[in-house]
Protein backbone atom coordinates (compact mmCIF):
# COMPACT_ATOMS: atom_id res chain seq x y z
CA UNK A 1 0.00 0.00 0.00
CA UNK A 2 1.24 3.31 -1.34
CA UNK A 3 1.91 5.78 1.96
CA UNK A 4 0.58 9.32 1.30
CA UNK A 5 0.69 12.59 3.12
CA UNK A 6 -2.53 14.51 2.66
CA UNK A 7 -0.84 17.94 2.84
CA UNK A 8 1.59 16.56 0.07
CA UNK A 9 -0.79 15.40 -2.11
CA UNK A 10 -0.92 18.52 -4.51
CA UNK A 11 1.68 18.38 -7.75
CA UNK A 12 2.61 14.79 -6.90
CA UNK A 13 3.01 12.34 -9.49
CA UNK A 14 1.86 8.83 -10.46
CA UNK A 15 2.31 6.32 -12.61
CA UNK A 16 -0.68 4.06 -13.80
CA UNK A 17 0.45 0.67 -13.39
CA UNK A 18 -2.11 -0.37 -16.63
CA UNK A 19 -2.00 2.78 -18.66
CA UNK A 20 -5.32 3.69 -20.88
CA UNK A 21 -5.41 6.07 -23.73
CA UNK A 22 -1.59 6.11 -23.96
CA UNK A 23 -2.18 8.07 -20.34
CA UNK A 24 0.55 6.52 -18.19
CA UNK A 25 1.91 9.92 -16.01
CA UNK A 26 -0.26 11.87 -14.26
CA UNK A 27 0.21 14.73 -11.20
CA UNK A 28 -2.31 15.96 -9.05
CA UNK A 29 -3.46 19.15 -10.20
CA UNK A 30 -6.21 20.32 -7.42
CA UNK A 31 -6.95 19.11 -3.70
CA UNK A 32 -9.69 20.95 -2.17
CA UNK A 33 -9.63 20.47 2.25
CA UNK A 34 -12.07 21.08 4.57
CA UNK A 35 -11.63 23.29 7.83
CA UNK A 36 -10.20 20.29 9.60
CA UNK A 37 -7.23 19.55 6.69
CA UNK A 38 -9.27 16.79 5.42
CA UNK A 39 -9.54 16.01 1.44
CA UNK A 40 -12.71 16.84 -0.01
CA UNK A 41 -11.82 16.61 -3.48
CA UNK A 42 -8.56 15.98 -5.56
CA UNK A 43 -8.19 15.85 -9.66
CA UNK A 44 -5.21 14.22 -11.46
CA UNK A 45 -4.12 15.64 -14.98
CA UNK A 46 -2.22 13.14 -17.36
CA UNK A 47 0.64 14.84 -18.19
CA UNK A 48 0.41 14.02 -22.77
CA UNK A 49 -3.47 14.72 -23.25
CA UNK A 50 -3.89 17.30 -20.27
CA UNK A 51 -7.00 15.50 -19.37
CA UNK A 52 -8.28 16.27 -15.91
CA UNK A 53 -10.16 13.46 -13.72
CA UNK A 54 -11.62 13.65 -10.54
CA UNK A 55 -10.68 11.01 -8.41
CA UNK A 56 -10.96 9.67 -4.47
CA UNK A 57 -7.11 10.39 -3.41
CA UNK A 58 -7.56 7.10 -1.41
CA UNK A 59 -7.46 4.70 -4.75
CA UNK A 60 -4.02 6.29 -5.02
CA UNK A 61 -2.78 3.98 -2.23
CA UNK A 62 -3.61 1.02 -4.30
CA UNK A 63 -0.43 -0.34 -5.64
CA UNK A 64 -2.52 -2.30 -8.11
CA UNK A 65 -3.42 0.64 -9.97
CA UNK A 66 -0.81 3.46 -9.43
CA UNK A 67 3.01 3.80 -8.31
CA UNK A 68 4.13 7.02 -6.69
CA UNK A 69 6.66 8.94 -8.80
CA UNK A 70 7.08 8.17 -13.08
CA UNK A 71 7.98 5.18 -13.34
Amino acid sequence: MNQINPKKLLNSKWSAVNPANKEKHFIVSEVEYDEDGVVVSCCIEAVLSKRSVAIDWQELKNEGTWVYGWK
